[in-house]
């Protein structure tokens, strides 16, 4: 006989959410259906299962999760509301309730995606990691699990990105080489989407989050992995070592946008220089190969409005500039079209015509920026200025002096 759930029908934190039911399990926790009475709105509640309350590392990693949850506000985010510990010690985390299913069930359920259609849900899940790796928040763990559609605000492909619990893993905890935190085998991320540097145990930026959309993007449109592969071990050795095979050879039968194969391609390369160097930038390769979209314009209009200004700075996950950067003179690949402030609300429709990021030079009307390197420069140094200044004050002294002799 299965032994009962010790909080289903119970009421925690002194009667303020009343547990339902569960709704899922995982490696390290729980989720349950709750109702939140003086709101009277249906949440989701996280609860770290009570074996490992006593671990200190796997305690901190649950509450890293909602700390690092709580301080994203993209509407793309699954919205945490409160994180904690229960009466009982065990930590816990409410989000908000979804209803819908992740990218992997429908995939099984109903078979690869249309191009135009997949490409509209990852647009949204690269403004919700945007902004994440915006405030230095890198997922690491991205698989079609967690990326969750749901119907919201009249959109029936609404992207909700989950589990932000291996966010800023330090390297104390996940030494080199290492992928095992735990004698109960938990992996740090998921071997058939780990980039390679995640692979083989190295320091992690953005563009590792951008090898794992792209390997999710496959999946949603081919049904398989960009690697035939028997076991984890043999994917994490195809991801460092092998080149991806092509989408249109994986899936012959099927048409896919003209440059797709190499926007993919791009997405997955060995080293991460050679990627796209933001999630924005992604967003806007793959935006640029269905312009006419009204969903991927939709998409686009949710990506966070300072990548551009983000572009020209110096990165705070030191980032190295793309090797094939074009020269000033030439169309940037990557320059995203300006966007509201993302909001906890549906994206807006856009009503204007959606530009592809290689459509508009940094300094011209469309983008309305100009990078401090590309600003004309006119008028004096600063120098010369002063000095200009100070002959001009001599001569008026002299002149004065001269009309009072």
């Amino acid at each position: 006989m299965a032994k009962p759930d010790p909080y289903v029908g119970k009421e925690i934190l002194a009667g303020q959410f009343k547990v339902l039911e569960r709704i899922g399990a995982g490696g390290m926790g729980s989720v349950y259906k709750a109702h939140q009475p003086s709101m009277d709105r249906l949440v989701a509640v996280k609860i770290l299962h009570s074996k490992f309350t006593s671990r200190k590392d796997l305690a901190s990693r649950f509450r890293r999760e909602a700390r690092a949850m709580s301080h994203l506000t993209h509407p793309n985010t699954a919205k945490v509301f409160l994180f904690g510990q229960l009466e009982d010690n065990a930590c816990y985390i409410v989000m908000e309730h979804l209803e819908g299913r992740n990218l992997g069930q429908l995939v099984r359920q109903d078979g690869a995606m249309p191009a135009a259609r997949a490409i509209a849900v990852l647009i949204q899940a690269c403004g919700a990691l945007e902004e994440a790796h915006q405030k230095g928040i890198i997922h690491r763990d991205l698989k079609p699990e967690n990326i969750f559609l749901c119907k919201q605000g009249g959109i029936e492909d609404y992207v909700k990105v989950l589990d932000f619990g291996l966010a800023k893993v330090t390297e104390r905890e996940i030494a080199p080489g290492s992928l095992i935190l735990t004698q109960e085998g938990m992996v740090f991320g998921t071997p058939e989407f780990m980039s390679p540097e995640q692979a083989q145990g190295k320091a992690l930026d953005p563009r590792s989050d951008v090898y794992s959309l792209a390997v999710i993007l496959y999946e949603l449109v081919t049904t398989k992995l960009p690697f035939e592969a028997r076991s984890p071990m043999e994917f994490i050795t195809l991801h460092v070592q092998a080149t991806p095979i092509p989408v249109s050879e994986r899936a012959p039968e099927l048409t896919f946008p003209p440059g797709f194969d190499e926007v993919i391609m791009k997405a997955m390369a060995k080293n991460p220089d050679d990627r796209y160097q933001s999630a924005a930038e992604f967003a806007g390769a793959l935006g640029a190969l269905v312009i006419d979209d009204h969903a991927v314009q939709q998409a686009m209009s949710a990506i966070p409005d300072n990548v551009a200004f983000a572009q020209t700075q110096p990165s705070q996950h030191s980032i190295k500039p793309e090797r094939s950067l074009p020269p000033q003179n030439t169309p940037s690949p990557h320059q995203s079209p300006q966007a509201p402030a993302p909001a906890p609300a549906p994206a807006p429709v856009v009503t204007m015509p959606f530009r592809a990021p290689s459509m508009a030079r940094p300094d011209s009307p469309a983008s309305g920026r100009t990078t401090a390197d590309e600003r004309p420069r006119r008028g004096l140094p600063v120098a010369a200025l002063i000095g200009v200044g100070v002959a001009i004050g001599v001569a008026i002294t002299v002149v004065y002096l001269f009309l009072i002799r």
